[in-house]
């Protein structure tokens, strides 16, 4: 099955990150300004998607699977897009030189479609994004978000 990895480092303490990661309100500065739900192993986050003018995009549900304070965070998708259901998102964090350097996953397509393309490049924006709002405490979350092609 097919993964969708990047690497970024960030220049701030892993807890900082980790609270980025594993929080609603820390994802709502970074993914999406439309996060609802039980962030607690167990539990259930709804990520809305608008467009800026307000039209629905989207909507994916994660299942909150693990959480490992200040190293991990691990969501399965439940609802959402149809490659998108049964898939893993992970969060792996480590300390290297004075940066926390985040190894993102999105695991477990099915199979590689245009749509795990376009994906995988969102990704890297939002993970740019993430950096961003725990560097400076202002991120990129979607309407605002770097767009990149005709599907947002």
């Amino acid at each position: 099955m097919p993964d969708i990895i990047h690497r970024i480092g960030i220049k701030s303490p892993a807890a900082q990150v980790y609270k980025a990661l594993a929080t609603v309100d820390g994802v709502a500065h970074w993914w999406t300004e439309e996060v609802l739900g039980d962030s607690q192993v167990g539990g259930k986050i709804e990520f809305r998607f608008r467009s800026k003018a307000g039209e629905d995009i989207g909507t994916m549900v994660m299942e909150v699977q693990e959480l490992e304070e200040p190293t991990e965070v691990r969501w399965r998708c439940v609802e959402g897009p149809a490659e998108w259901v049964g898939t893993d998102i992970t969060f792996q964090l480590s300390v290297q030189d004075n940066q926390t350097i985040v190894i993102f996953g999105h695991r477990n397509w099915r199979e590689q479609v245009e749509f795990m393309a376009h994906c995988s490049m969102k990704w890297a924006v939002f993970l740019l994004s993430l950096r961003e709002y725990v560097e400076t405490g202002k991120g990129k979350p979607s309407p605002d978000d770097l767009k990149i092609d005709n599907w947002n």
